[in-house]
């Protein structure tokens, strides 16, 4: 598991069928690194989640079938990284 900030949601208007109708958010790590990921709890601009990650993001995504290796599995209610700084949404 990994600790992400929700930075935008991620609009597509075509699909493959395996990855179903989730909708997706781009994510931004501790130190910067930007990722795509399947957002079932459906968390919020700016919001601090953890995700997982590789096959286990299909299970936590509700469905073994789903074409995802990233899955947010929960919004923190209350943490600060260290280094806000480069975990700021709005940048």
């Amino acid at each position: 598991m990994n600790i992400h900030q929700v930075k935008q949601p991620l609009v597509m208007t075509r699909r493959l069928e395996g990855m179903g109708s989730m909708p997706l958010k781009v994510l931004v790590g501790i130190k910067g690194e930007v990722t795509v990921a399947m957002d079932p709890v459906n968390a919020r601009l700016g919001d601090w989640v953890f995700t997982i990650a590789n096959s286990a993001a299909r299970t936590a995504a509700g469905d073994a079938k789903l074409l995802t290796d990233l899955t947010v599995a929960g919004v923190i209610d209350d943490w600060r990284p260290d280094n806000t700084e480069t975990a700021n949404p709005n940048t």
